[in-house]
């Protein structure tokens, strides 16, 4: 991607601390995909100590996780500091305080995790990877914190997501108006370049569908979904133009609806157990001798 395509961290946070109190009305999908990768997950056979869901907005996949391993302690990062908030208010109260398995919280971004070196034993991610620039910064960062032997599992957007959208704005203006998202292949080949072992994707369309064109964009606000690339047009859309768009996009209704297309990519993969071998400028390799017992 150009760097006009990139996204800007700073409005992707703003974005989404605003929208907190508004996500679980409007997040359908989220939920959706979630409950699709957990039923992926109960087909592994793992028993993480320490769990990360990286980017866990309101904390509606950590509940499933706890539930999944209870005798696991689960880490909740997010981008978004208004996130984490509604995540705890909604485990307030008696019961939560006394919760000794209440999740730790964490706010950071997932291509810098405040996170010490194989600390932990799985990483969920659902919908997060979407908003980075360099996923490879990601995948590397993923890689550092897992243990050998540690399972990586996400759920990101491919190019086709929102394609109506997409060629309605292209027929305005040249502007970026909807954010730009990465193939499926690049993903896995990045995986495999960051050092994971026997990586596993697929791919599926899901479409959601509207009476009209406001509902829709007012679901992507209310998740924090806006585009936030560093090309995109500042100011309001003036009338004729937001008219013009409207009536591009109905080109594309079909049984008197408006779809809305997302391309949503899986991937699962797993950190090696031991570590490549590190080749010298000469070509040689470098050769690790560890005592019995030290990992």
């Amino acid at each position: 991607m150009t760097e006009a395509f990139y996204t800007d961290k700073t409005a992707v946070r703003a974005a989404f601390d605003k929208a907190a109190t508004t996500y679980d009305a409007a997040a359908f999908l989220q939920r959706e995909i979630a409950q699709r990768m957990g039923e992926r997950l109960q087909y592994i056979r793992v028993q993480p100590e320490r769990v990360l869901d990286a980017g866990c907005g309101t904390g509606y996949a950590s509940a499933m996780l706890r539930e999944r391993y209870p005798q696991s302690r689960l880490l909740e990062l997010d981008l978004a500091p208004g996130m984490l908030r509604v995540a705890r208010d909604q485990r307030s109260g008696l019961k939560a305080l006394f919760d000794r398995r209440k999740p730790l919280q964490l706010c950071g971004d997932i291509e810098a995790l405040p996170l010490a070196t194989g600390s932990v034993d799985l990483i969920w991610s659902n919908l997060a990877l979407q908003w980075c620039n360099t996923p490879d910064a990601a995948f590397k960062e993923f890689l550092r914190v897992l243990k050998p032997g540690g399972l990586l599992m996400f759920s990101t957007l491919g190019p086709d997501t929102l394609k109506e959208l997409r060629a309605a704005f292209a027929d305005v203006d040249g502007a970026t108006h909807v954010n730009h998202f990465i193939d499926m292949h690049d993903l896995g080949d990045a995986l495999v370049n960051s050092g994971f072992a026997t990586p596993v994707m697929d791919m599926e369309y899901i479409t959601l569908t509207y009476p009209e064109l406001k509902p829709l964009l007012a679901d992507l606000k209310g998740i924090g979904a806006q585009n936030a690339t560093l090309g995109r047009r500042n100011g309001l859309m003036g009338k004729s133009t937001w008219q013009r768009m409207v009536a591009s996009y109905e080109r594309f209704r079909r049984d008197g609806e408006l779809p809305a297309t997302y391309e949503v990519v899986y991937g699962h993969a797993w950190k090696p157990e031991t570590a490549p071998a590190q080749k010298r400028a000469d070509g040689s390799q470098v050769i690790e001798f560890r005592p019995r017992g030290q990992a």
